[in-house]
């Protein structure tokens, strides 16, 4: 993916992140095909030449935002990996749902857009940018496997990429259920509180403890 043009990166943080806001916001409600340059100039008050120097075109203000999103979804995944090393696997998992829910909460416009990749199949470069995503996931998630494994968590018969596919793919599900009224399923995690949220991510944990987990 192209980087940003210089300008864009010099611009003053508020000018800055006002952009990324307003783009944002852009394609979480209209999606990519519908997002509308135009309305993103307007709403910021700047020449629609302005925009186009920044990243070339639409696709290339989409390819900023998309980046900046998945940074910023890594920076607590990394801060749990660091500050949990050594501890429970499952606690860690716990932590990571938790973390999930945090993160959606407080990017709703980033996640929509993700969800809309998601289940929209003519949403340009769709397998690069989820392709990207999953990386994102696994690269995460295989470390904690390894320790769990090498630390007798996990039953040491347990195909790592399997063990990783599975935990991504309940990871995905439980986030979706906590965004989504209709993927929910009635289990009450769509827009539940935190103590609720607690609960829940507990009760998965110990549901894949049960699964994965060596007995005792």
């Amino acid at each position: 993916m192209d980087l940003p043009q210089k300008t864009f990166e010099n611009l003053p943080d508020k000018k800055r992140e006002r952009v990324l806001a307003e783009a944002t916001l852009e394609f979480a409600e209209h999606g990519y095909h519908q997002a509308s340059v135009n309305r993103i100039v307007e709403r910021l008050g700047i020449a629609k030449g302005s925009l186009f120097k920044y990243f070339g075109n639409k696709q290339g203000i989409f390819e900023y935002i998309f980046g900046h999103a998945v940074n910023q979804f890594k920076k607590p995944l990394k801060d749990i990996r660091n500050t949990t090393s050594g501890k429970d696997f499952f606690e860690r998992i716990e932590k990571s749902l938790l973390a999930g829910c945090t993160f959606i909460t407080a990017h709703p416009h980033i996640y929509r857009i993700y969800l809309k990749m998601l289940f929209q199949e003519d949403f340009p470069l769709r397998n690069t940018f989820l392709s990207e995503v999953r990386q994102a996931s696994t690269k995460f998630l295989r470390p904690l496997v390894d320790q769990g494994i090498e630390s007798g968590q996990l039953r040491n018969d347990l195909d790592p990429e399997m063990a990783v596919f599975h935990l991504d793919s309940v990871m995905d599900r439980f986030l979706q259920s906590y965004a989504v009224a209709h993927l929910d399923g009635g289990i009450g995690l769509y827009e539940a509180d935190h103590e609720v949220l607690e609960n829940k991510a507990r009760a998965v944990t110990d549901f894949l403890r049960h699964g994965l987990g060596t007995t005792s």
